[in-house]
């Protein structure tokens, strides 16, 4: 998505080590315009596999699972990272490694808004070595729900997640694809390789 890339060229940065920040417009500080078309364009390329709910981790996920749950009419649940007093003591729980964080984090979901014959969409911000959204799989799993599509703003392809998410068949689209993070220049996946 043209107006994604554009982003990520002029006020993404690379920090190394395959970690790129783009806090200023999709992990800390929205711009709800650009997520507004991230997630027209999600709802376009998804509306026909009838959906019934989208699936997302807290938090930089959830502008964009939102914004394409708004233009599918249907509802967005997004993975705590936490559970809240407010959450039945039963739950769906499974661990993630986080790329940023360093660490194992929880993915927990109640099972009210979880529940069995779900169509599942996967809505996130990136899709690196796949960990986090497989942990969303194993979550609507759980549920007896069916995932059927996955999406990611911003796919990182030399972290090789999408190989690791083919065998569940699955649609799997994202909206700019990074093939290197050398030095310090971000190359997509459609650029011209340099001469």
């Amino acid at each position: 998505m043209k107006d994604l890339k554009e982003r990520i060229r002029k006020e993404g940065q690379n920090l190394g080590n395959g970690i790129l920040k783009v806090d200023s417009f999709v992990n800390h500080q929205v711009d709800p315009v650009l997520m507004d078309g991230c997630g027209r364009e999600f709802a376009r390329r998804f509306e026909k596999l009838g959906a019934t709910k989208v699936l997302t981790a807290e938090i930089s996920g959830i502008a964009p699972a939102l914004t394409t749950a708004f233009h599918l009419g249907i509802p967005v649940v997004y993975a705590r990272k936490t559970k809240p007093i407010t959450m039945p003591d039963q739950v769906f729980l499974t661990l993630a490694p986080s790329h940023t964080k360093g660490r194992m984090v929880e993915l927990i979901v109640s099972p009210e808004f979880l529940a069995n014959h779900e169509k599942v969409l996967i809505i996130d911000d990136f899709l690196a070595s796949g960990a986090t959204i497989l942990g969303l799989v194993r979550l609507a799993e759980a549920a007896g729900s069916q995932v059927v599509g996955i999406g990611a703003l911003i796919e990182k392809s030399f972290e090789h997640g999408r190989e690791v998410l083919n065998p569940l068949k699955v649609p799997i689209e994202t909206l700019a694809c990074i093939r290197s993070m050398e030095g310090n220049n971000i190359e997509f996946c459609d650029d011209l390789p340099s001469a």
